[in-house]
């Protein structure tokens, strides 16, 4: 079984050489098992052509409770159902999962965890996409339930970054700093009629644009980008 490797965080552009790259909105949640096994196809396109990509995490709120959720494609309505589903994932992609967590201890929602990353994300996108992959990790292979307050605190706690200041963080998530921005975030999946995770929007600076929905290999998603690319562009590469 293979694990996602840690994030290549974008650094921050010239505005004008920003303006002149593919832009990637990549819609995900924390609790997406497809999302998880997707890690290691999107690092990979990030080394290979990270210097002509702006990209920005945009979380989707797949599961705002419980009460609420139910996806008839995957038949889950409950959280033991969602068990059998990262089995599925697991067997697949060949990645990691500690499936068990949703009978020993089932995340109550994906609200929090997307939360947590958009209070992070305050200070820096660059550190808030670090601790975004610490808290599926910690989920993934070490059966933390990443819904609850005192676990989304210590991973932050764990946390070595300079950019980074704890105290800021629990501050500003205490006050519910980082809800506002959440909130932006479901406003644009749902305008845009995202209902499955991963997708990814592509566009080039003309505009003209490609969106893949779903987990897909590795080469599907490097020809999506070639493709928002240009031929123009891809000469230069070359």
């Amino acid at each position: 079984m293979r694990q996602p490797q840690s994030p290549r965080v974008q650094k921050n552009q010239d505005k004008t050489e920003e303006e002149d790259r593919i832009r990637i909105n990549f819609y995900t949640d924390p609790l997406c098992c497809w999302s998880w096994a997707f890690e290691s196809h999107w690092q990979t396109l990030l080394t290979k052509f990270g210097h002509l990509i702006s990209y920005r995490y945009v979380m989707g709120g797949m599961i705002p409770t419980w009460k609420t959720y139910n996806d008839p494609l995957s038949s889950v309505s409950t959280p033991i159902q969602m068990g059998p589903v990262w089995m599925h994932a697991s067997e697949v992609t060949g990645t990691n999962m500690k499936h068990s967590i949703w009978a020993l201890d089932p995340p109550e929602s994906s609200y929090p965890p997307s939360i947590a990353v958009k209070t992070v994300e305050l200070q820096s996108t660059a550190v808030a996409e670090k601790y975004f992959f610490e808290i599926r990790k910690a989920m993934m292979e070490d059966d933390v339930n990443i819904s609850n307050e005192h676990n989304l605190l210590e991973i932050a706690r764990q946390l070595n970054d300079e950019e980074f200041d704890l105290d800021l963080f629990i501050k500003d998530w205490r006050k519910g700093k980082g809800k506002e921005s959440f909130r932006e975030d479901l406003k644009k999946t749902k305008f845009h009629g995202i209902g499955r995770f991963p997708t990814l929007t592509f566009q080039n600076p003309e505009g003209h644009g490609i969106m893949i929905i779903g987990y897909r290999p590795y080469k599907v998603l490097e020809e999506a980008f070639l493709f928002t690319l240009g031929k123009s562009e891809l000469a230069k590469i070359k």
